[in-house]
């Protein structure tokens, strides 16, 4: 007489979800730990290099311009990280051939895309503020910081990260997401309105750029930064990226859940 198989039970609940994405977490942080450390110097270098090169092309600035450069050096230092890091990162997965492997381990698959997410998210914070400082003694700046800027700053770290994570998940060719995020970073440092006043740019692509998230970056933590200077509505500026970001992460999470 055999033996009944035993029975299988479907493990859910928030414990399971939480074990899930803590035992993912420690996976992504060992597995991505040369990604941090890469990541973190080039966004240093992107954020609080950049403001010396802008400082060179535009010569002598007032204070004003002054502040409003050094306040835009965070916006620009989230780029490398949430557009090019994360995706790059995916694109490595697959490159090896570890793509499949990471969505075959035994936990849910929302709370692996999580601790990817909160990985990212929270890897951009320290740059961005050593960037800041950098910008600041550099241009001589006297920031009026009000609490406004840690929303600020979470939400368009968020919205890189989804982004790129977006990016990297949708796009199945790994080579085409290389040259995605090689374009995103040419219009980020030429052709987006982070450390030039928008109204420079022509009516046209002007208007571009009050759909696409790099502006309200800008907007949203220069407005965190400093009293006064942002006379565009911020509010406007909140709502189209935290649009960006549930659309992205919408994204995401239907390539993931479409995965067998």
């Amino acid at each position: 007489m055999t033996a009944a198989a035993p029975e299988l039970q479907v493990r859910t609940g928030p414990a399971y979800w939480l074990g899930g994405y803590a035992s993912m977490m420690r996976f992504d942080l060992k597995n991505l730990r040369s990604y941090v450390t890469i990541g973190l110097v080039i966004q240093v270098l992107m954020g609080a290099g950049m403001s010396l090169m802008y400082g060179y092309y535009f010569g002598d600035l007032s204070p004003a311009q002054q502040t409003f450069l050094a306040t835009g050096i965070p916006a620009l230092a989230l780029v490398p990280i949430g557009f090019v890091m994360v995706p790059s990162a995916i694109s490595e997965h697959k490159l090896r051939d570890t793509y499949d492997y990471v969505w075959s381990m035994p936990v849910p698959r929302m709370a692996s895309a999580m601790s990817f997410f909160t990985i990212f998210t929270l890897l951009a914070i320290p740059g961005t503020v050593l960037a800041l400082v950098i910008a600041t003694i550099v241009y001589e700046v006297d920031l009026s910081v009000s609490w406004a800027i840690v929303p600020a700053v979470l939400l368009t770290s968020a919205v890189a990260t989804s982004v790129g994570y977006a990016m990297g998940h949708g796009i199945p060719e790994p080579r085409v997401t290389n040259l995605f995020t090689n374009l995103i970073i040419f219009l980020a440092l030429l052709f987006s309105p982070i450390v030039v006043a928008i109204d420079q740019f022509p009516t046209w692509w002007a208007g571009v750029q009050r759909v696409l998230p790099f502006w309200h970056m800008s907007v949203v933590i220069r407005a965190g930064l400093t009293e006064g200077m942002v006379t565009t509505p911020v509010a406007a500026s909140y709502l189209v990226l935290l649009a960006w970001a549930v659309f992205c992460s919408l994204i995401a999470a239907w390539v993931v859940g479409r995965r067998r």
